[in-house]
């Protein structure tokens, strides 16, 4: 069974009893981590470690002990409690041994919990959990965490009192960094905050911020918004060089974009730009230059081309992102 949005955040919160097993996969390796951690202590509750109700598996370690899974879900501990197996870093090459294991669990079982990192549609271990009736698979996309995460780790932070613009510059902050770059931002911020009966202010997020960014991403469309297509597919040849992913070109093509019509459906609107106020005003023509309706055209062409790299396109990735950049460098007004 496959669970998306508010449906695998329901489950991650309170995983289903009669599960046999969960797979959680994605390109972001902290947040894949997470989300291990958080249905783990979900499905076991607290001092599960202490008790010996939570055992581990590496997914190398399984490959030379097929038998090992299977045993782990059966052991009986010493302690009474739900049990869970974590098996981590798992491949398509333990798609039968974790089949035998779905196959033989039985309720009063550990349940399975399976990490993965980015998985294709064609994946056999994805396949196994989005077609088990009693499995589920969940895909963690390197995308900008929502409102309702970005809640959840301030929460976590122990940052309650937070000042309204703080708060602002932090939901604008989590669509400019990248998701673990933002996680250990807000960590951060809870270590500075710590002992401090203060309201956390917009000086605050400054300190705690980082001082740098990768500026390739944003040098890319900053060349790209300025129809500069020579600069721009040069720029994108270097990236895939030093082995940028292509989604990764497509989620930061589209933030630009889309804080660009935020910028041009309201001139007044408050957009956290990196590189302060130089960067705010090279936006702030941008999208004078553009214009709304181009914008909401170059939107579209940047969400199909999304779409099309997380649906496990056999089209070269690159060479679809090349196209959006070229598409995006000639729309004209």
């Amino acid at each position: 069974m496959l669970l998306r949005g508010r449906e695998a955040t329901a489950f991650l919160k309170a995983p289903d009893p009669k599960a046999a097993g969960v797979l959680i996969s994605g390109e972001d390796a902290m947040r894949v981590a997470d989300a291990r951690a958080q249905v783990a202590a979900a499905i076991t509750g607290p001092e599960a470690e202490a008790e010996m109700r939570l055992a581990r598996l590496a997914g190398a370690e399984l490959r030379k002990d097929p038998a090992a899974l299977i045993d782990a879900t059966r052991a009986a501990g010493f302690f009474p409690g739900p049990r869970a197996v974590v098996v981590e870093e798992a491949g398509d090459t333990l798609a039968p041994v974790i089949a035998a294991a779905l196959e033989d669990w039985r309720p009063g079982d550990a349940q399975i919990v399976v990490t993965a990192g980015a998985l294709t549609p064609r994946s056999a271990l994805r396949k196994l959990f989005e077609g088990a009736r009693h499995a589920v698979a969940i895909t963690l996309y390197d995308e900008p965490p929502g409102p309702e995460e970005v809640a959840a780790m301030l929460a976590a932070a122990g940052l309650k009192r937070i000042a309204p613009e703080a708060r602002r510059d932090l939901a604008e902050l989590a669509q400019v960094l990248e998701p673990g770059d933002f996680r250990q931002t807000v960590e951060k911020l809870g270590l500075y905050m710590f002992g401090q009966d203060a309201e956390l202010t917009p000086a605050d997020v400054a300190a705690c911020a980082p001082l740098s960014w990768e500026a390739d991403l944003d040098s890319l469309a900053d060349a790209v918004m300025d129809r500069d297509e020579g600069r721009a597919t040069g720029l994108l040849a270097r990236l895939v060089a030093q082995g940028t992913a292509p989604v990764a070109v497509a989620i930061a093509l589209s933030r630009r974009v889309r804080q660009l019509h935020q910028i041009a459906a309201d001139p007044q609107a408050r957009v956290f730009a990196r590189g302060g106020f130089r960067r705010r005003d090279l936006m702030a023509r941008q999208a004078r230059d553009w214009g709304a309706p181009a914008l909401g055209t170059a939107l579209g062409l940047v969400v199909d081309c999304d779409l099309q790299l997380r649906s496990g396109t056999r089209s070269p990735e690159a060479a679809l992102v090349e196209r959006l950049v070229i598409r995006l460098a000639r729309l004209r007004r």
